[in-house]
Parts: C-alpha cells; sequence; structure tokens
C-alpha cells in the first residue's frame, strides 16, 4: 500500500519508483541529473535535498573559478599527481560552463592573484621559484604556455597594505554562485527531473529489487539506483567513507564603491580569500586552518577567532585604515580527505558515491557529476 500521506498525485508525479534517486541538490547532483538525462531520457530520475537550499557548499562558496595557487599547488603536488588533479579542475570548469554558458553563470575572465605579506618574503621567493616549473607542468592541461606570472609591479593598482609580493594566475576567473544554482535547477527542472527539497534522506534499505530510501518527512522512495551526492555529509548514510567536513566561513561587506579590486585574490596558503562582487561589496572567507578540528563540523555557524581572523584582515590588509560595517555572514561546508581525486564509486551494488571535491566544488563538481552519471548510465 503506497503511503498514506502522499496522495495520488504526489505519488504518481513525485514519489513513485524512479530509475534513479540522487540524494544532494548541489553542485554534484544537480549536474548529475542533466548528464544522466542526456544519457537515458526516458529514465525517471528524482533528486532529493534535506534543505531548502542545498545544504553543502554549492549556495555558500565564494564563487571562484580556479584550480589553485601557487603555494597551494606546492602543498598538493605532495599528495600526488597534479597534471591529473589540475586536469580534472579544469575539465569541471569547462564542463560548468558549457552547461549553463558564460552569461548564466556570470562567469568573469578576471585572473586570480596570490598576495604575500612582507613579512612572508621565504614564502613568496619560493613560489616566484616555481613559476617557470608551474608554467612547463600545467601548459599541456591548461592549454597556455604561461599561467603563473610575478604581478608585483601591479601593487599599485591596490590599496593592500604591507604586501609586498602578488602572484597572478592568469586563466582564474569568478563567477555568481547563486544564478549558478538557480541556472542548474531551472535546467533540471526542465529536463522533467523533480528536486524535491525539505527531503532529508535518513536510510537506504535494500529490497528485494529496489532500494527503499526512508525520509525525514515519514515519506518512503524506491529507486533502482541511487547516487549519493551529499559531499561532507556523506558519513551519515555510508559510516567510513574516506570524507571529513571543513566549515569555511565568510563575511560580506556594505559596498564600498571607492575601492576597486579587479580579480579574484588568494592569501596565507589559500586559506583565505576574497573579491568585490558587483555591487562593490567584498567578499572574504576561510580561517579554517586556525583549528582544523573546530571546523570539521557540519554543523554550520560562526566563530569569534575566525571571524576576527577575516576581520584583522579585512582591516590591515586589503582596505587598511578603513572598518567597513560587515552586511553578512555565514558558513558553508565542505568535503576532504586523504586524496585529492573525488571518490565516485560504487560503496555497494545500486549504490554509487560521488563525494569528497576537497573544497574545489565549483572546479570539480560538473566533472564529478558526467562521471556518476555515466556509472549509473552503464556507459
Amino acid at each position: 500500500m503506497p503511503d498514506p500521506n502522499l496522495s495520488y498525485w504526489e505519488h504518481q508525479s513525485f514519489f513513485g519508483p524512479a530509475d534513479v534517486a540522487i540524494i544532494g541538490a548541489g553542485l554534484v547532483g544537480l549536474t548529475a541529473a542533466l548528464y544522466l538525462k542526456q544519457r537515458r531520457p526516458h529514465w525517471r530520475v528524482v533528486v532529493l535535498e534535506r534543505g531548502s537550499l542545498p545544504s553543502g557548499a554549492s549556495t555558500k562558496n565564494a564563487g571562484f573559478a580556479c584550480f589553485g595557487s601557487i603555494s597551494e599547488l606546492i602543498e598538493q603536488e605532495k599528495r600526488g599527481d597534479l597534471q591529473a588533479v589540475v586536469a580534472a579542475r579544469c575539465e569541471g570548469l569547462a564542463r560548468l560552463r558549457e552547461l549553463l554558458g558564460d552569461a548564466g553563470l556570470d562567469y568573469q575572465p578576471v585572473g586570480g592573484y596570490e598576495l604575500f605579506r612582507r613579512e612572508e618574503a621565504e614564502l613568496a621567493a619560493e613560489c616566484r621559484d616555481k613559476i617557470d616549473y608551474y608554467n612547463a607542468l600545467l601548459a599541456p592541461v591548461v592549454g597556455h604556455a604561461r599561467t603563473f606570472r610575478d604581478a608585483s609591479a601591479e601593487a599599485g593598482r591596490f590599496v593592500f597594505g604591507g604586501v609586498g609580493t602578488l602572484l597572478k594566475n592568469e586563466h582564474e576567473g569568478s563567477l555568481d554562485a547563486g544564478r549558478m544554482m538557480r541556472a542548474l535547477l531551472a535546467r533540471v527542472w526542465a529536463a522533467d527531473v523533480p528536486v524535491l527539497t525539505g527531503c532529508a534522506v535518513e536510510s537506504i534499505e535494500m529490497t528485494a529489487n529496489n532500494h527503499r530510501l526512508q525520509l525525514g518527512n515519514g515519506a518512503t522512495l524506491e529507486a533502482a539506483q541511487v547516487l549519493l551526492a551529499t559531499n561532507a555529509f556523506a558519513g551519515e548514510l555510508l559510516p567510513g567513507v574516506a570524507v571529513a567536513p571543513g566549515r569555511g566561513q565568510v563575511l560580506v561587506t556594505e559596498p564600498l564603491p571607492d575601492v576597486a579590486l579587479p580579480g579574484t585574490f588568494h592569501y596565507d596558503h589559500g586559506y583565505a580569500y576574497f573579491r568585490q562582487l558587483p555591487d562593490h561589496r567584498i567578499l572574504l572567507g576561510g580561517g579554517r586552518n586556525l583549528d582544523f578540528a573546530a571546523e570539521a563540523t557540519t554543523t554550520p555557524g560562526l566563530t569569534e577567532p575566525v571571524q576576527a581572523y577575516l576581520e584583522n584582515l579585512l582591516h590591515h590588509v586589503i582596505v587598511p585604515g578603513q572598518w567597513p560595517r560587515i552586511d553578512f555572514r555565514w558558513s558553508g561546508v565542505m568535503g576532504f580527505g586523504p586524496a585529492l581525486a573525488p571518490i565516485v564509486e560504487w560503496a555497494r551494488p545500486g549504490v554509487l558515491a560521488a563525494v569528497r571535491c576537497n573544497g574545489m566544488g565549483v572546479a570539480m563538481g560538473a566533472g564529478t557529476g558526467w562521471r556518476a552519471a555515466r556509472l549509473l548510465a552503464g556507459a
């Protein structure tokens, strides 16, 4: 007997048996839905999301279309094949732009800067010495002979306090994360894939022929296959999966029309990042490296040490001597693990995990969704 809390119409159009149920309406889940419908247009696909909006970082990120600053790449190269990692990030960004178009993303090829304060001269010199090496290493991946360059001569364009060195990534961009997710949601609904919010999945049970998903609202849904695309929250349904949460805190100032910051900006090995928004506000985030243990949580929230660190960076480095009003503060939760590559693999028969974007969800999301769709479609 169908769930008595659902009408015939609701059961038929929303909660009826699906070929694939996707858990998580973030970048990975929604792009997987689109790619899956391209491959299997007659399949019934449904997306389930616990919140009113994606609960992770897809609508809460800084809108950086990036693949790594030099100081980040130095650390990441110690963990694996850097060419392959950057190639996956570039591929993911290309897929995202192809899916939604640059206008739909408000993508701007502004380039990205890495800042080094004068007291960080040793790190700055190490990174500067790596410019030629990384340009050669990444040329086959990025498609350009020169990705990074010393841009310290451009410091006069900005009002930064105490900054001695600027290195620039010529092929970084920015986008509007809100417009991106609205465009994705519109595309997914147009592809005849319902996105059901307020539908937290509490358990996945194997039945004789299907998987039964028990939802927090009391409803159930059966699906032949399940895609888990909840990134940092994956451990709730798949205990033991190699994904740990990492909360990122963000603030946004009041409009500052007299400040001009063309580009995106990285600081402190990439753990801090900022950019100017189209309405002249400054968005600034990061600081989880102050206390990794405290920020290894799926609980949203703000902490005084991180917020103080961000405000100190704002007042003394980004707009020295100015104390703009803070109009927005929030946090988003990312998923990290021991390897830089995402997990896209069968957790058990019929249940595929596509998680762990390692803080690069904008770059990795569409590529991860594409890989997941191929596996689900059997291609």
